[in-house]
């Protein structure tokens, strides 16, 4: 079972997801995820 984090560590990994995201914003494609993926490894595969 995972340990418990604390408060400030849950603070901190929130704080860092949020950065991450800002740095990233999703493409609002309507795709799904799988989908993405799917094509990215057919990109990937003809290399």
């Amino acid at each position: 079972m995972a340990q418990k984090l604390s408060k400030e560590q849950k603070k901190a990994m929130i704080q860092k997801a949020e950065e991450e995201r800002a740095k990233h914003p999703k493409q609002k494609n309507g795709v799904s995820g799988f989908e993405t993926i799917d094509e990215d490894a057919k990109k990937l595969s003809n290399n």
